[in-house]
């Protein structure tokens, strides 16, 4: 996904945009974890050669590394395009941000549980990179509810803990949603779109 797709449809998802390869790694991640997933395993249902999975990704961390980065650079661009869309109304940007996060935990469980479970499994620079990628992705939610707060729009006494609140509740979809349930992803979204109101103390909605 380009930029300019991310800006027009964000709420968009159609087929996973892996490559084959991390597909396949993605597959057997969930299947048996990163721990108990081998190279060779990977390589075989893939259909290549042990060297030849070594050809395009050198390790079996190179493979995670590219599932997380993948994670989070899609949810930053879907992030900022929600925003974007939201423009300079605090609630609605709120609202979106929401949606964006639900919407991207139910539709990419699978990736979004690696990238949040496995994080374990991270070392060194890759480590780093994503803690920072991912309290970047954080701060966009602190920044909406501590403007809110200080225009007298939210009335949380308690910002700071309120973001962290709505995103732990927003990424824990992905250990939980499964496609044909009780409720589509668009239906889970204004659910927690109104749960979130309530949490930073915002007027609910109006109808549509």
């Amino acid at each position: 996904m380009t930029e300019t797709d991310a800006g027009v449809a964000w709420r968009a998802y159609s087929g996973s945009r892996l490559p084959p390869i991390l597909e396949t790694a993605l597959a057997c991640f969930v299947e048996h974890g990163y721990h108990g997933t081998t190279i060779r395993t990977v390589a075989s249902r893939a259909e290549l050669s042990v060297p030849g999975l070594y050809y395009h990704y050198a390790s079996k961390q190179a493979l995670l590394v590219a599932l997380v980065s993948h994670a989070m650079e899609d949810l930053w661009r879907r992030s900022t395009a929600a925003l974007e869309e939201a423009g300079d109304d605090v609630p609605r940007r709120l609202d979106l941000l929401v949606e964006c996060l639900v919407l991207f935990h139910a539709h990419r469980r699978d990736l979004a549980f690696i990238a949040s479970s496995e994080i374990r499994s991270l070392t060194g620079e890759a480590r780093t990179t994503y803690i920072a990628a991912r309290d970047r992705q954080q701060r966009l939610m602190d920044r909406v509810i501590e403007d809110g707060v200080a225009r007298g729009v939210f009335t949380t006494p308690y910002p700071r803990e309120a973001g962290r609140a709505i995103v732990t509740m927003c990424t824990g979809v992905s250990q939980w949603y499964r496609a044909g349930g009780e409720h589509s992803p668009r239906e889970l979204a204004e659910r927690y779109r109104a749960m979130t109101r309530m949490t930073v103390g915002a007027p609910a909605a109006p109808r549509p």
